[in-house]
């Protein structure tokens, strides 16, 4: 891969051992078929942040029922979920799905609505200037770029990054998982990076004719040491492997592409 996009993202990756061979269809199956699953992929992505709701009352909630006995900052995080993925089906039938900061900060606001210290916004952009990092377990805390009073420095980031995958990258697959990926290394908000960053990995892709990818809760464990590698190494030629085997065109294990 050229330097110019290894820079411009923050990391690398082994570019021939990406699949290229998916399926590509009209914009409206894909989105069918997104639809079709809907609760699938808002349980798999609570579960991915260790929400105790089951795939029933997922079911419930999203059918506008409430659950007793849970905490309502579950029950939020559930809903939340469930509205942004009901919103990705609306502005990508309406084509105006975009790999862009307004889109990004639009459904980031959705997502992390009443969980994260700000939202709909870069950090910086707000009055709050302190920079989370990511836990790693054993392995400490992974810092991001740091949240810089009016966040012109993510804006930067996010401006040449975005530009480096559309340029440098012709498949819309690899374009898709790499923008994922990038966006859960900046880290460009306070919360919900890695859900925001697949909702705009679906979007991309079903935009394209492309199936949608969830992660299943049952590979929770298996997706957060793929992403703790990646924070370590900035190497993501493991997690393309990983998430290019959780789309349903691929059922090779993980690793093998």
């Amino acid at each position: 891969m050229t330097e110019q996009l290894a820079d411009a993202l923050g990391f690398r990756w082994d570019r021939d051992s990406i699949r290229h061979d998916v399926g590509v269809h009209s914009v409206e199956r894909a989105v069918w078929r997104y639809q079709r699953a809907l609760p699938e992929f808002v349980w798999d992505a609570a579960a991915l942040e260790g929400n105790p709701f089951t795939y029933p009352e997922v079911q419930t909630i999203m059918d506008g029922i409430t659950v007793g006995g849970r905490k309502i900052s579950d029950e939020r995080q559930v809903v939340n979920l469930a509205e942004s993925a009901k919103e990705l089906v609306r502005v990508v039938k309406s084509e105006k799905f975009t790999l862009d900061k307004p889109t990004s900060d639009h459904f980031q606001q959705l997502i992390a609505q009443g969980e994260a210290l700000e939202v709909g916004h870069f950090r910086g952009e707000g009055p709050l200037t302190l920079t989370p990092g990511v836990s790693l377990g054993e392995h400490g805390r992974y810092m991001p770029p740091p949240t810089e009073p009016g966040g012109d420095n993510l804006r930067r980031i996010f401006t040449v990054g975005v530009a480096a995958i559309r340029t440098e990258i012709e498949s819309p697959f690899e374009q898709a998982l790499a923008y994922f990926l990038f966006a859960a290394l900046q880290q460009f908000y306070f919360d919900g990076n890695k859900r925001t960053g697949r909702t705009m990995m679906n979007g991309h892709l079903m935009s394209h004719g492309i199936d949608a990818i969830s992660v299943p809760a049952a590979r929770r464990a298996e997706f957060n040491t793929t992403m703790v590698g990646f924070y370590r190494t900035r190497d993501a030629t493991t997690a393309f492997a990983f998430l290019a085997s959780c789309h349903p065109d691929f059922e090779n294990p993980p690793g093998i592409l």
